[in-house]
């Protein structure tokens, strides 16, 4: 069965939590600056409200 306009805008927004949570851990597990600037980038173009923690 096609899906709903409500069960898409569910798993968008599930989608978009899982792979937020991945690229936090690559940004945690990273060192190199000029990757974390890019990981936090991609982080705040699918989040921009969301923060993140900087050591």
């Amino acid at each position: 069965m096609p899906m709903t306009a409500k069960q898409k805008l569910m798993e968008r927004r599930r989608r978009r939590t899982i792979k937020l949570r991945a690229l936090k851990a690559k940004y945690k597990a990273t060192q190199d600056s000029k990757v974390r600037e890019r990981l936090l980038a991609k982080m705040r173009k699918l989040s921009p409200f969301e923060t993140v923690a900087k050591k």
